[in-house]
């Protein structure tokens, strides 16, 4: 019997009733199979025993006949493998021997996607533009064919690529920095929708800035990602199907466009206000729609934020001067 045997069946002993040594190579306990005599507690009929280089198991009650290796599957699995590993590192394996190689299991290599495309800071147009909005060109990039380039992140993304055009693309990350989808801007005002969100897989949600922000402070959220830009710690919703699930638990303030006379808007306001949440209510005397605008008007856009929180009562009361619909 080989001393990798021995090792094994010294370690499943203490597993095995009325375990005793015979003598050399033959080991002798209970049948763990049939449980043996029922009335004579005391009978022990099972065998452990050489077959030249290796082990074997017989029970001289059911009949149970069968390898060590099996034997040892069925009374211990982890220690199974570990001795299947231990037979497998000295070529007792496979062919010819009593025992089957181990199967190697390995996950599937998983590839990070990532944005192969230009700096939006290299393209003339896509430049320009942003610079004019004082936003920083070098944290984009720029799409000259929108529709291909998704079908390169995300396969048969769009089934026909025919009038592609171009779009500056906005990269949304997770919390660890990985790639989970890209939102599109159009620069032509003849291309409609003059945004479009794809995500890699339909599990992300569509927020952008999660990558920035710090969760154990207050969380601005904004309505488009090129207005987060000039907050701290803050995100945008890229759609109006996102939702703030991976924030549960933070301390949101929503911001919303200063257009007291858009209903949609004054309607969204309310049903923040009504659930309780923090809101942005705008000051008199602002003319600016949004924080881009305000930005480029030279208003400290920070400083203005942090003064117009309001929730509760206090945020229906400023809500109902604001608005004018």
């Amino acid at each position: 019997m080989n001393h990798l045997d021995v090792q094994y069946i010294n370690r499943i002993s203490s597993l095995l009733d009325k375990f005793s040594v015979r003598r050399n190579n033959l080991y002798n306990f209970r049948c763990p199979y049939c449980g043996d005599s029922q009335r004579n507690k005391n009978k022990a009929r099972g065998f452990l025993y050489q077959i030249k280089s290796d082990t074997a198991y017989k029970c001289h009650n059911c009949g149970k006949s069968t390898t060590f290796t099996r034997f040892l599957k069925d009374i211990n699995s982890n220690l199974y493998d570990e001795y299947i590993m231990e037979r497998y590192k000295r070529g007792l394996t496979g062919k010819g021997s009593q025992t089957p190689d181990p199967k190697f299991e390995f996950d599937k290599p998983k590839f990070k996607a990532s944005i192969k495309l230009p700096k939006a800071s290299t393209n003339h147009r896509a430049s320009d533009y942003l610079k004019k909005r004082k936003i920083n060109p070098i944290n984009f990039y720029f799409a000259e064919k929108f529709k291909s380039f998704c079908n390169t992140l995300k396969p048969n993304c769009f089934s026909e690529t025919k009038n592609d055009h171009s779009r500056i693309i906005i990269p949304l990350y997770n919390y660890e920095k990985e790639l989970i989808g890209i939102q599109g801007r159009s620069l032509d005002s003849w291309v409609k929708p003059k945004y479009i969100t794809i995500m890699i897989s339909d599990s992300y949600e569509k927020v952008y800035g999660l990558d920035t922000i710090d969760k154990r402070l207050p969380i601005y959220v904004v309505e488009g990602p090129f207005d987060s830009t000039f907050i701290n710690n803050s995100v945008a919703l890229c759609g109006s199907d996102g939702n703030l699930r991976c924030l549960q638990g933070s301390d949101l303030i929503f911001v919303y466009d200063n257009e007291p006379r858009n209903k949609e808007i004054v309607d969204r306001i309310d049903r923040c206000i009504s659930r309780g949440s923090k809101v942005i209510i705008w000051p008199n005397g602002i003319d600016d729609k949004d924080i881009n605008d305000m930005v480029m008007s030279g208003i400290d856009i920070d400083n203005m934020l942090s003064s117009n929180v309001y929730s509760g009562l206090q945020a229906k009361l400023k809500f109902n001067q604001w608005k004018k619909v």
